[in-house]
């Protein structure tokens, strides 16, 4: 399925059960709240997904069942996260033959790659696959950057489309806007900056939030994108407070007890994630319970 690089595209967490087996039925629950909500894609297995929690098998299961469960609606990618370029390739062959369209990859987990062997990793994987590829460029979380002199040499693989952009630095939407055009999709990546960023010209928006709130991330895009700019900054002030809970190194546990919140998720994490407690889970409820308390309606968003 041909992926058009713009839109909402959740980063949906993985359920498990209480004994810490994948819950596909509750996942299938969350993925049908986000299709009535009218996202654009899927992405599975990010950080939101537990990524670095997954046996192979388990990403080759999401995977399968997603597609099916999706049934070309809309484009499934996978997140590759890997140590090795080796597993890397093995991993995009994989995507390719459970369905996926395409594949958002991390630069190499744990070693900290310079520059020339960021790109040759990148490359690597590129060359070894159809799949479109969007670049997942986090130097925050992940120590390493992928720069815009880095993009023009990768730019050379035509399946490299999109990059993920979490550099934190607005901007960064005009430069790569300024250098590549339309030949480098962009799609916001941090959820408290995500509205400021499509008005500079991101063409999408990779959420976190909206496993939970799926209709109000989704009517900010669509009403952004109609120039209804005023509506969409109301919604995105109220929201403001819950989309804080994804920049958070515990932002899987703050948005599955959203998911609750909300009844499409349960709270259950794989160790050694633990669920929130004590004055921490606390103040984050206080947060989700005043949101609930204050969410918005949202306009006919569908048929803007």
């Amino acid at each position: 399925m041909k992926i058009e690089w713009k839109g909402i595209m959740p980063a949906v967490t993985t359920k498990f059960t209480s004994d810490d087996e994948l819950d596909l039925p509750m996942f299938k629950v969350n993925l049908q709240a986000q299709l009535d909500a009218g996202v654009h894609g899927i992405v599975l297995g990010g950080t939101l997904g537990e990524a670095s929690t997954l046996t192979d098998s388990e990403k080759r299961t999401l995977t399968q069942e997603t597609v099916a469960f999706v049934d070309g609606k809309i484009p499934v990618l996978i997140n590759v996260a890997e140590q090795s370029t080796k597993k890397a390739i093995e991993a995009a062959q994989f995507a390719k033959e459970d369905g996926a369209s395409g594949l958002m990859v991390l630069p190499p987990m744990r070693y900290k790659s310079g520059d020339r062997e960021t790109v040759e990793y990148f490359k690597a994987i590129a060359n070894s696959t159809s799949l479109p590829i969007m670049i997942y460029n986090n130097p925050v979380d992940y120590k390493i950057e992928v720069t815009l002199d880095m993009f023009e040499e990768l730019l050379k693989c035509p399946n490299i489309q999109a990059v993920k952009e979490s550099t934190r630095d607005i901007s960064n939407v005009t430069r790569i806007k300024n250098r590549f055009g339309d030949r480098l999709k962009i799609l916001t990546g941090v959820d408290t900056i995500a509205l400021e960023s499509l008005l500079m010209g991101a063409d999408g928006w990779v959420a976190g939030l909206v496993c939970a709130f799926p209709a109000e991330t989704v009517a900010i895009y669509e009403l952004q994108k109609a120039g209804r700019i005023q509506e969409a900054i109301a919604i995105y002030r109220w929201f403001l407070p819950l989309l804080e809970l994804d920049i958070n190194p515990k932002l899987v546990q703050n948005i599955k007890l959203a998911e609750v919140a909300t009844g499409i998720g349960t709270e259950q994490v794989r160790a050694p994630r633990l669920p929130l407690f004590g004055d921490e889970r606390t103040h984050v409820l206080s947060v989700i319970e005043k949101g609930m308390q204050t969410r918005p309606i949202v306009p006919d968003y569908k048929n803007l």
